[in-house]
């Protein structure tokens, strides 16, 4: 009996190997195969195993979760599994779009007597950074490792990941200050530009990897939404910069 897992958290051939060994010698697995590029870990075991006992023997930072099985005395209907997945991943990121909504409504709200796009969304902006950077901030570690995992620079420069929360906060008070906005666009462009590029990578690659946008706080999958996240922030400081 074969089974796939995805597994997030690994960071070097040093996770893989130790999460691989580990895996192996959980009783009733014969082999256990793990690939750090794609995340997944192939198990073959002589008897069912929950993937919560799988869990359960890994360290703290490493999440497993079940991709597929290969059984070949049934198959699957993959219209309804596909149907499935996509509603669980529209309910996963309910919170992400609860946040933006609110947001986008704040923002709003704050200038509708004397509107002004401009001032909107650099209000938008502002309460973007400082909401986000704050879900980041309750489990700083946990934001880290994700972040690492799709992040360009993160994935070069660990202590980036330890960091940008830090620079949110710093560009949502410039923002809703109205201090040095062109150098917070700009900085705005070359970070956000960075992830969306990385955004993009884990999507055409098709990997199962955790969002890190509102932290661990809300477990998100990485999906097209994110990409979208990134990219209206992207736009509205192009907008404002050329204004």
């Amino acid at each position: 009996m074969k089974h796939t897992y995805y597994i997030q958290g690994m960071t070097c051939n040093g996770c893989r190997s130790h999460v691989e060994k580990t895996l192996s010698k959980i009783k009733g697995v014969l082999k256990a195969t793990v690939n750090l590029e794609e995340e997944e870990a192939t198990i073959t075991m002589n008897k069912h195993i929950d993937v919560t006992e799988l869990q359960k023997a890994l360290a703290s930072k490493y999440s497993i979760s079940e991709k597929e099985d290969e059984n070949i005395f049934g198959s699957v209907n993959v219209s309804n599994f596909e149907t499935e997945e996509e509603k669980s991943k529209l309910q996963q990121l309910k919170p992400l779009l609860l946040i933006l909504f609110y947001i986008a409504v704040t923002s709003v709200l704050l200038h509708y007597k004397n509107w002004s796009w401009n001032e909107a969304m650099l209000d938008f902006m502002g309460l973007f950074y400082i909401v986000f950077s704050f879900f980041k901030l309750l489990d700083l570690k946990g934001f880290s490792d994700s972040f690492r995992m799709y992040d360009p620079l993160a994935k070069r420069i660990p202590v980036y990941g330890w960091i940008y929360p830090f620079i949110e906060t710093t560009l949502g008070l410039m923002f809703l200050m109205r201090f040095e906005i062109n150098v917070a666009l700009i900085i705005t462009l070359i970070i956000l530009g960075i992830t969306t590029i990385g955004v993009t990578k884990a999507l055409l690659d098709k990997k199962a990897i955790r969002c890190a946008c509102l932290g661990t706080a809300l477990k998100l999958p990485m999906t097209e939404a994110t990409f979208i996240e990134n990219v209206i922030m992207v736009v509205m400081a192009v907008l404002m910069l050329i204004n």
